[in-house]
């Protein structure tokens, strides 16, 4: 078996729901990132790139179905160059790293693009075809920016509750605050902010080109979780999930350039990391916030390491309550998770999400030095995915 490793990631600044980029499309956006991990590489031909392995939640508009396919032909790949696009919805793009991973190990490939893309503000409403032709009433149009629609019957209700009613019912599993959540949130903002000022994201964030955004649109410096405090609860009249707690609707997009040992003559550059070991769990649908709990419990026992070894985790932030119930269940020292600021700040489009915290923990392995890392993510409908990488730059 050949190994997997990681030769670069970089991602686009993500831009809040309607906001700086909402007149950018998805497939562009995923152009503008696979065009940016390439330039990473300085002697790789890009002929050379054996499959671009894609991640995006909704496919119903501009992502036209197979964005990755579109989009590798946007940012001028030969048009050798397949294209294959996963929905695993906010997995999606670590489950793209994943499976490219696993190409290059059995030795499919020795050069894979990886990576995701979403436009929130772009998801089109949908209708359904009719059941009978000539209907005389009126028909819905479900936004397909996030959650459920046109829900299956047999579906049973209680896996088909929005996704901030699981999180509350999570916040009742545990016990979690609404004070230690907003203590949570306001510290993601904090250290997204920090970093962006000490210069931690200038080389793993491209420019949209046309496009007057420099860093994560959403940041809010100077957050506390007083000022949080004051948020009227979202899902609940009495609950503790607010809009200041939870992950932001957005747009965006990552890329990770993934190689052979052998490849990296061709690429021209060094290997940052090994892809050590992968988990995937799943649970019951509305449970899916405690779900990387075990993912990443499985990533590391197939590594074979302990979570005393891991010295940088990146938990992508969909909730508050949800990853300081994953947190509080490895028992890790809380300081190490997300220390470049999270989800809650950094913002959360969909299909982007997983790339995006692969290429964070790579930077803060890089700038540590430390050996162990992992990269973790819920997805809604019960499941999650998680990464062990190993720094060997």
């Amino acid at each position: 078996m050949n190994e997997a490793f990681v030769y670069a990631a970089v991602r686009t600044p993500f831009g809040r729901f309607g906001g700086a980029l909402a007149g950018v499309r998805p497939d562009d956006l995923a152009a503008v990132a696979i065009t940016g991990v390439l330039d990473r590489a300085p002697g790789l031909e890009r002929a050379a790139v054996d499959e671009v392995v894609w991640g995006a939640a909704n496919q119903a508009g501009e992502d036209n179905r197979n964005v990755a396919r579109m989009a590798t032909l946007l940012a001028g790949l030969p048009t050798s160059v397949p294209g294959t696009t996963v929905n695993r919805l906010c997995g999606s793009s670590l489950d793209a790293a994943i499976i490219g991973s696993r190409e290059i190990e059995v030795g499919d490939a020795d050069v894979v693009v990886t990576g995701g893309s979403e436009s929130m503000t772009r998801a089109p409403w949908v209708l359904p075809k009719p059941a009978r032709p000539f209907p005389a009433g009126n028909l819905e149009a479900p936004s397909t920016t996030l959650g459920w629609r046109l829900v299956n019957d047999n579906m049973p209700a209680e896996w088909t509750i929005s996704l901030g009613e699981c999180n509350e019912q999570l916040q009742e599993r545990f016990g979690i605050s609404r004070e230690r959540q907003d203590e949570f949130a306001a510290r993601s903002h904090n250290l997204a902010d920090a970093a962006w000022e000490a210069g931690f994201y200038d080389d793993l964030v491209v420019a949209v080109p046309e496009v007057d955004l420099a860093r994560d649109e959403g940041i809010r410096p100077g957050s506390t979780a007083e000022k949080l405090s004051g948020l009227k609860p979202s899902f609940r009249e009495d609950g503790t999930i607010t809009a200041g707690n939870a992950s932001p609707l957005n747009d965006g997009a990552s890329a990770v350039l993934l190689g052979s040992e052998a490849a990296a003559e061709a690429i021209g550059t060094a290997p940052l990391a090994r892809i050590a070991g992968r988990g995937v769990h799943a649970l019951d649908p509305q449970d899916f916030g405690f779900a990387p709990v075990e993912a990443a419990n499985q990533a590391l026992a197939r590594t074979g390491i302990e979570w005393s070894d891991v010295s940088a985790v990146e938990l992508n932030e969909a909730f508050a309550v949800q990853s300081i119930a994953c947190v509080d269940a490895w028992k890790v020292d809380p300081e190490i998770v997300n220390a470049k600021g999270g989800a809650i700040a950094i913002g959360h489009p969909l299909g982007a999400s997983g790339g995006r915290i692969l290429g964070t923990l790579l930077g803060r392995l890089r700038e540590s030095g430390d050996r162990w890392g992992v990269a973790a993510i819920c997805i809604g409908v019960g499941q999650a995915l998680a990464v062990v990488v190993e720094n060997v730059g």
